[in-house]
């Protein structure tokens, strides 16, 4: 999928200039970037303009597919070295304006969003007939970004129509118009367009006005194709159909509108000057369309032809099918054609999304196949009436819904539910350590090498952890977190130690809050309270670790604060971008923009949980190491680079077993039907990673349905089941089509899941298979 980059220009090109509107959206249409610019008047530019394509380019007299006007003297070497002289100079003139000082922060801003690798589609929303003119490929921005092409796009966009209940092709249909031949060869058109695979064109030959018309009316289209003289008579497209005969847009306007209705994708205009047949297909809301801007040579016309169809069919995606198929045109034919790669130009209605070869050809497969099953299945009719046949269906898939839901409410599915989480949790794509967090670890030497007269049974001496902070310090993390429990009284000897728990404005410290019947862990001595947070994690029966106490209300025993250590972190960290937090009006906690939606007594998978407090799904980074870690010995012997802790989040912790809460079975690791065990430090790392990366990086938080939506969910499994029992009466095939189903519904589930959303997977497969087994256990005995 492709970003999509809008860029919108209104204005003119005397006095006020162009306001020029930025737009950078993700492939679903999220906004990543708005920015303003302006571009100054520039009315030489549009004079050159003119100039080179009225006299220098149309004075070359190539054989080209436009009606012949006129004859041009003088020889042709001169003619093309004029025309290439006024293209160099267009150029740098287009090059000069597009580097005027108001127009580049929005250049840098959107180079700085889009990278190199990925394809972006780049949208020119103008009504300005110029504007669509001007070969706006050769911004050095298309240079450094390979994967990048341009479309003109209208300003006003129309929602699509179809006609879903017309039947479908197990092709592509092409309609092939090859209009009026004089003087151009489009056999060569014809046989490009024959060896396409699996496409089924329909050719008309310089045919009459009604025969374009029946055809568009009575069949459907994926692609149009014309190719033929054409021109641009003012702002009026004409195409010359035949050595009589010539149509207008508004003569073929209905037709038209009906194959768009019907799923046409695509129209090639392969003739010249087609911008002004462009402007008029705009409001048939076509959903792509190729046309050349100008006079186009034969050749070229073939060639460009030629390479898009290439491209195209062989898996390429339009975008870059007509980027690659315009730098042939420049490589092989710039000397003897010059501005040729500057003809081609597509066309995008932003309503649609562009589509693929493949997905042509899949867009017509289902009726096929359906029919395909219906003739080797062999389907024996049910001998009853068909109202009786239909209560009896849906009374197994009511029942077999009732049953899976109550099952589930009860609480018999959650080990099941919980456990198939963990294995989409577990399949998710690699991701990157976090980069704004780093450990610094204590093991079992590091202990063993402070003297025990010094730690008096603890992880840290205050020796060692006065000069474990005060080293921190001078490297100017955002936070420094202690995930040590340090209750105990600081010796008046340490002074410094005592001094960083009290002023420091980077260290967060730990408590444990207690229940009546256990008493938890205090503070630190010192400390003040908004930089104390508690370290108590909730596991599931299982001992799991798969959610993430954010805050509770109220404060427990032996600790005074209602925030987690790591939503303390994370407050440090997003204090500098001005993102505060709180307990919205729904009573969620809340970044920002960022709700995080808590856990209830019965969510999701969950059955009758202690959910008290705010909880939220931890949703792990998938990754083996979340950031990263240096020992405490590194750190006091200075062996690191400073760069590793500097505007980072710090976080100290033990991963010595013998040290308290120091293991935790966490639902990642390398795709299996298992747990990983990670230390506490690890854990609270991506908690904080958690909340973070939700905030900026719009990392999504795992997410559920509402109960109505998901028995719904479960209650079309159900369906399903009993649809696949109706087309598959053979032992055989009901396994093999509850096979598939149960692959369909398990990559929908995965997919979902990358995205945030855990949906329920474990009762819709078992509704799936109840019902397709109960219709055949009951219409089986009423029919022998």
């Amino acid at each position: 999928m492709a970003k999509i980059v809008a860029i919108r220009f209104d204005g003119s090109w005397a006095e006020s200039g162009f306001n020029v509107n930025l737009e950078v959206r993700t492939p679903n249409g999220k906004t990543l970037v708005e920015k303003r610019g302006h571009l100054p008047a520039n009315p030489e530019l549009l004079a050159h303009l003119n100039q080179h394509w009225q006299h220098q380019y149309r004075n070359l007299n190539s054989p080209a597919r436009i009606k012949p006007k006129r004859i041009v003297r003088g020889s042709t070497r001169e003619r093309i070295q004029a025309c290439q002289v006024s293209a160099r100079e267009l150029e740098k003139r287009l090059g000069s304006w597009l580097d005027d000082e108001d127009f580049r922060p929005l250049d840098k801003r959107l180079r700085e969003e889009l990278n190199r690798d990925e394809e972006i589609q780049v949208l020119l929303r103008t009504n300005d007939a110029n504007l669509k003119k001007l070969p706006l490929h050769l911004w050095d921005f298309f240079a450094s970004y390979p994967k990048a092409e341009l479309a003109l796009s209208p300003v006003e966009i129309e929602s699509p129509k179809y006609d879903d209940n017309y039947p479908r092709a197990s092709r592509v249909k092409i309609l092939v118009i090859i209009g009026h031949r004089d003087g151009i060869d489009t056999e060569a058109d014809l046989n490009i367009i024959k060896s396409l695979p699996q496409a089924d064109p329909t050719i008309l030959i310089e045919p009459e006005h009604r025969h374009i018309n029946d055809r568009l009316w009575e069949q459907s289209w994926d692609i149009i194709f014309f190719a033929g003289h054409s021109e641009t008579e003012g702002e009026t497209g004409r195409i010359y159909i035949n050595p009589h005969d010539s149509l207008t847009v508004e003569e073929l306007w209905y037709g038209l509108r009906k194959s768009v209705e019907r799923g046409l994708k695509l129209a090639i205009f392969n003739s010249c000057d087609g911008l002004g047949l462009a402007r008029q297909l705009d409001d048939l809301n076509i959903p792509q369309m190729i046309v050349m801007r100008e006079v186009v040579p034969d050749r070229i016309a073939q060639e460009f032809l030629k390479h898009f169809l290439k491209e195209f069919a062989g898996g390429e995606s339009l975008y870059i099918a007509v980027r690659r198929a315009r730098e042939r045109l420049h490589d092989d034919f710039e000397r003897e054609f010059p501005c040729a790669s500057w003809l081609p130009v597509l066309c995008q209605n932003p309503g649609y999304i562009p589509p693929t070869w493949n997905d042509l050809i899949l867009q017509n497969q289902p009726v096929d196949f359906l029919n395909w099953i219906r003739e080797t299945s062999k389907i024996e009719k049910i001998k009853r009436p068909k109202w009786r046949q239909f209560l009896i269906i849906l009374s197994v898939v009511a029942a077999a819904t009732g049953l899976v839901w109550g099952m589930r409410s009860l609480g018999f599915l959650q080990q099941w539910e919980l456990r198939a989480y963990d294995h989409f949790m577990q399949i998710r794509p690699e991701e990157n350590p976090d980069p704004r967090l780093a450990l610094v670890t204590i093991t079992a030497e590091d202990v063993q090498s402070q003297p025990a007269a010094e730690r008096q049974g603890a992880s840290l001496s205050n020796r060692s952890l006065e000069l474990l902070l005060q080293t921190l310090e001078r490297y100017q993390p955002r936070a420094i977190g202690l995930l040590v429990y340090r209750e105990n009284p600081i010796p008046a000897e340490f002074e410094q130690l005592k001094n960083l728990f009290a002023t420091s404005d980077r260290l967060v410290a730990i408590c444990e809050y207690g229940q009546p019947e256990r008493p938890g862990v205090p503070p630190p001595p010192n400390i003040p309270r908004d930089r104390l947070g508690f370290n108590n994690v909730v596991s599931d029966p299982d001992y799991v670790l798969r959610r993430h106490l954010l805050a509770v209300n109220p404060a427990g025993l032996n600790c005074p604060t209602r925030e987690s250590f790591s939503l303390q972190l994370a407050r440090f960290y997003l204090a500098n971008k001005k993102l505060n937090f709180q307990i919205n009006s729904r009573d969620y906690p809340q970044f920002g923009d960022t709700v995080f939606k808590t856990l209830r007594q019965h969510t999701a998978g969950y059955h009758d949980i202690d959910s008290r407090g705010y909880q939220v799904m931890l949703n792990y980074r998938a990754t083996d190491q979340i950031a990263s870690a240096v020992t405490l010995e590194n750190v006091l012997k200075q062996q690191v680079d400073p760069d590793k802790f500097r505007d980072r989040i710090v976080i100290i912790g033990t991963v010595d077993p013998s040290f308290k809460d120091n293991r935790w079975l966490a639902p990642i690791g390398a795709g299996k039907w298992g747990n990983k065990r990670l230390t506490g430090v690890e854990i609270e790392a991506h908690m904080v990673s958690q909340i973070i990366s939700a905030v900026l990086d719009d990392r999504p938080l795992i997410w559920w349905w509402p109960s109505p939506v998901e028995f719904l969910w479960i209650g079309l499994w159900s369906a399903v089941g009993s649809a696949l029992f109706l087309y598959s009466r053979s032992p055989l095939f009901l396994i093999v089509g509850n096979g598939v189903a149960l692959i369909v519904l398990y990559g929908v589930c995965a997919v979902l899941f990358v995205q945030g959303g855990w949906i329920p997977f474990v009762p819709a497969a078992l509704t799936l298979l109840v019902t397709g087994t109960g219709l055949a256990i009951i219409i089986g005995r009423s029919n022998s």
